[in-house]
């Protein structure tokens, strides 16, 4: 087969998968804004812990128009021997790359920056739960998952549903904000002090960072190597 044949074979498989892949989670993603209801009591049946796909709908659509695009011209580039779609892929993925690279960066450096971010991601949050909390099926169902499942309430505590609809309607705060009782009070909510959904996810984070950067480590050289095997095809069809 020689080098070229065999490249050309692997990056053929390799981008198979990952059009198939995003296929898949693009179709989860069309599936769960369509009819959430329906996928998430099919996530329950297998296992608790899935529905919380139900979260990121727009974003495992996102994701999978993404692993389409790359995929197809990962293996169309390859088996059609093409330079311009070898050169689109490696552009891709360098950018993914370069973002997953500032992004780390931004942490890990600028921590006074990071700040900011978090505050208007905060600042975001606080809004959505004020306007849609108790009013949008989606959003009510996207915070009540997550607070079920980090064992969380709100963004920052149970204040943030002050002014929600769901508490203007129901003159009571959601049932994850208190210990005991049901229907939960703000006297209860207030004694039962529990902790917002950002600190939950940073604990989630800290106590599972090294699964997360050997994670992250993983998909950084698989990138690196798509990017030199695209590269090295690139450059041998014109010698060849």
């Amino acid at each position: 087969m020689g080098c070229f044949g065999f490249l050309k074979t692997m990056m053929f498989v390799f981008n198979g998968v990952i059009f198939l892949a995003g296929a898949g989670v693009l179709g989860v993603g069309i599936w769960v804004k369509v009819d959430g209801a329906s996928f998430t009591k099919l996530l329950d049946t297998v296992s608790p812990d899935l529905s919380q796909v139900v979260n990121v709908g727009y974003l495992c659509i996102a994701v999978g128009l993404v692993l389409l695009v790359m995929g197809f011209l990962g293996c169309c580039g390859a088996i059609k021997e093409s330079k311009c779609m070898l050169l689109l892929f490696f552009i891709i993925v360098l950018l993914i790359l370069v973002a997953q690279v500032a992004g780390a960066v931004v942490v890990l450096v600028f921590s006074s920056l990071a700040d900011v971010i978090v505050a208007q991601i905060g600042n975001v949050a606080k809004d959505s739960l004020e306007k849609d909390f108790g009013k949008q099926a989606d959003i009510t169902t996207v915070w009540n998952t997550t607070m079920k499942q980090l064992e969380c309430c709100g963004f920052n505590n149970y204040t943030d549903f002050d002014n929600s609809p769901f508490k203007n309607y129901t003159k009571h705060y959601p049932s994850q904000c208190c210990k005991k009782t049901e229907p939960c009070t703000e006297a209860e909510a207030k004694t039962s002090q529990i902790a917002g959904c950002y600190n939950a996810i940073l604990n989630f984070l800290k106590d599972n960072s090294k699964i997360l950067g050997a994670v992250a480590l993983g998909i950084g050289g698989l990138e690196i190597a798509a990017m030199v095997v695209s590269m090295v095809l690139y450059c041998q069809i014109d010698s060849k």
